[in-house]
């Protein structure tokens, strides 16, 4: 019957086909599938004893207990907003399995570098503490220690691709040549797209999620990425094995494990040990430290309301005081003591806001900067020119302190020692490196000329200091992590860093300083994060044409990493200056200025090597200056001289455009003038 027929079909040629071989597809018995998941036990009189995980550690027992390990086949994405930990869980899962299991690992790590990776390792396997190995300030003691076990460490079968080219075809390409390996790790998966970093923004991070979920799958291995954010909606949407969510509180990490299609599982709390840059278990549990999910009320981890719990100390970690009372309505900080040195990063919570600078309570801040004060008067006998100077000499690791306990809980973890860029390297001891700052050393020529040619008659000059440049200037855009390439330059407002153009951008306005300062030279020139972003106001001023980059070495940016530390200064100088404290004052003003002055390439301060954050902050205070510079010109008043970071010399009433005063926004009048000056008879 017609269209019923099941003859074969024979070819023009009069030859059958013949059906191409069928690979049979891979079955597993019941009994196979129940091996993965029931552990075998092993009689031992009246009970029994479970065999090890079954997966590999990541090197927290509380979320071993959880996961049961990393067991192959599948994929565990930890998702963490940045500096809340899910890089540490990465490190700390390849160093277990490398390091003490010696298992093959290979590491993928996507804007990070071996020598961040390698840092992390150390300071957490020996431990070591974290700061000082990066600034290569370790005691004696720890001298001896890595040195004991640098060959252990150099024997752990642990394999870092750093390249900036990283894919996950490359990743998957890298599995085949690494036999018998057990463990894959990426860290991290950006959220913010950089077309520098493959693996990064939303589209690319879904894409690479589903990748390495099949690598997964298809080489029986377990794989473990970190993502930088905790969005619950992008992270549902990825839809993925086991996903392990980590919020921070300090010291303390809550971290929720959610199964696809079961949903969360568990809760469990966790310690940020960050002064060895590592994630462990509760130092001291109350109960037990996993609170299933269902019950989250009966969280065993919480103290009782009358018995406040102070947060577990590390070792090599700071003194702290006690946690302050709930019931108190001042936080007891009195003593507290002050550090002498540069401290880990505190892990204290400090009080509630209670109003204060943007109706912030930063009296546990402020209150290290008094203690310091009040110590330094009462060691020298209420000397206040020996307080001082003693204060002064104190000034860089007290900051450091200081910038550290204010880094607590934000949002991004800063890197604190990239690698050095040549350009931002001194060519000699007494040297400068190759970037271009702004530095004003300008003088109204076309004035002065008309003066001294008697065209002008003679003016009154009013100079005009602004205060605590440097300190205003802490707020500005800074980048997060190392410096990154991009040859074909361009600007990003979201990222920052220095910038190429192929010649000194032309100024054309003989009333106002040229923005990028008096020098003279002929070539490319490099320039700062702040001198780009004035250029930039300026071309949209109608000043001048924007900036034209050609080639730039950035990072992801933040205007917030110095902010709280600016605002604590900041603070702690209004006091000051209203009780006419003048050794506050001093101690506050070394603090900003050496702590700009010794962040690049300074022997003074081992704790930080960031010569980038130098050039800018500098550049944001001569940029600052230009600002009011415009301004008074704005609002007719002559610009006859501007100098440095701080000085502004104008005629007019300028009081009528400046608030007088000595706060951070007010000027004040240093000097007054005429001009032409009189010659000497």
């Amino acid at each position: 019957m017609p269209g019923t027929s099941h003859e074969t079909a024979i070819p023009a040629s009069g030859t059958p086909a013949i059906a191409a071989p069928r690979t049979p597809r891979r079955l597993a018995a019941l009994a196979q599938a129940l091996d993965t998941v029931l552990p075998t036990t092993a009689p031992t009189g009246e009970t029994t004893t479970p065999t090890p995980l079954m997966g590999l550690s990541t090197g927290i027992r509380t979320l071993d207990d959880v996961l049961g390990g990393l067991q192959p086949g599948r994929f565990y994405l930890v998702a963490a907003a940045p500096g809340a930990g899910s890089s540490l869980i990465a490190t700390a899962a390849a160093r277990t399995s490398a390091l003490d299991q010696h298992q093959p690992v290979l590491y993928a790590a996507s804007g990070l570098t071996r020598a961040d990776i390698a840092a992390r390792i150390v300071a957490a396997h020996l431990p070591v503490d974290y700061r000082r190995l990066r600034a290569g300030r370790l005691t004696p003691t720890e001298q001896d220690d890595t040195a004991a076990l640098h060959h252990h460490l150099a024997q752990a079968p642990l394999y870092i691709d750093d390249g900036t080219d990283l894919t996950t075809d490359a990743i998957a390409e890298s599995v085949p040549d690494l036999p018998g390996l057990a463990l894959v790790v990426v860290d991290r998966l950006q959220t913010t797209e950089d077309p520098r970093l493959p693996l990064s923004g939303p589209s690319q991070i879904a894409d690479a999620a589903q990748a390495l979920a099949h690598l997964a799958r298809t080489h029986e291995l377990p794989v473990l990425a970190a993502v930088d954010t905790d969005d619950s909606h992008l992270i549902a949407a990825l839809s993925l094995d086991i996903t392990i969510t980590l919020t921070r509180d300090a010291d303390q990490i809550h971290a929720t494990v959610t199964e696809r299609d079961l949903g969360p599982q568990a809760t469990l709390t966790l310690h940020a040990d960050l002064a060895h840059a590592r994630i462990t278990d509760p130092a001291h549990p109350h109960g037990s430290a996993v609170t299933p999910t269902p019950a989250p009320q009966t969280a065993p981890s919480a103290a009782p309301p009358q018995a406040p719990v102070q947060p577990p100390q590390t070792p090599l970690q700071a003194p702290i005081s006690p946690s302050p009372d709930p019931t108190a309505t001042q936080p007891a900080t009195a003593n507290t003591a002050v550090p002498r040195r540069p401290s880990p990063r505190r892990t204290t919570t400090p009080p509630p806001p209670q109003g204060g600078y943007a109706n912030r309570d930063y009296s546990y801040f402020t209150g290290m900067i008094t203690r310091a004060v009040d110590e330094a008067l009462h060691d020298h006998d209420g000397d206040i020119t020996t307080a001082t100077e003693a204060l002064v000499k104190k000034a860089v690791p007290n900051a450091m302190a200081l910038f550290e306990a204010t880094r607590v809980g934000g949002n991004y973890e800063h890197t604190v020692y990239p690698e050095t860029l040549e350009f931002l390297r001194k060519k000699t001891k007494d040297g400068a490196d190759e970037i271009w700052e702004g530095r004003h050393n300008w003088t109204n020529t076309h004035l002065t000329e008309e003066l001294h040619n008697g065209t002008h008659s003679p003016i009154t000059v009013n100079a005009l200091d602004t205060n605590a440049s440097f300190l205003s200037a802490f707020k500005t855009h800074l980048p997060i992590g190392a410096l990154i390439h991009d040859p074909h330059g361009g600007f990003d407002p979201k990222r920052s860093g220095i910038y190429r153009l192929p010649a000194r951008p032309t100024w054309h306005h003989p009333d106002l300083p040229d923005p990028i300062g008096n020098r003279r030279e002929d070539g490319p020139v490099l320039l700062d994060d702040a001198t780009v972003r004035l250029l930039i106001r300026c071309a949209r001023l109608g000043l001048c044409e924007a900036p034209h980059i050609t080639e730039c070495w950035t990072s992801g940016a933040s205007e917030g990493l110095l902010e709280k530390f600016r605002r604590v200064l900041t603070e702690a100088r209004t006091s000051a200056l209203e009780t006419d404290d003048t050794v506050t004052v001093e101690y506050i003003k070394a603090m900003y200025s050496k702590f700009t002055s010794t962040i690049g390439e300074s022997s003074v301060n081992r704790d930080i090597r960031r010569p980038d954050w130098m050039h800018i902050i500098r550049s944001q205070a001569f940029a600052n200056l230009w600002y009011k510079s415009h301004r008074a010109h704005s609002n007719g008043l002559t610009v006859v001289r501007v100098r440095g970071t701080d000085e502004l010399h104008v005629t007019g009433d300028w009081r009528t455009v400046f608030t007088e005063g000595r706060l951070t926004t007010q000027m004040k009048q240093k000097d007054q003038y005429s001009l032409p000056r009189k010659s000497a008879r």
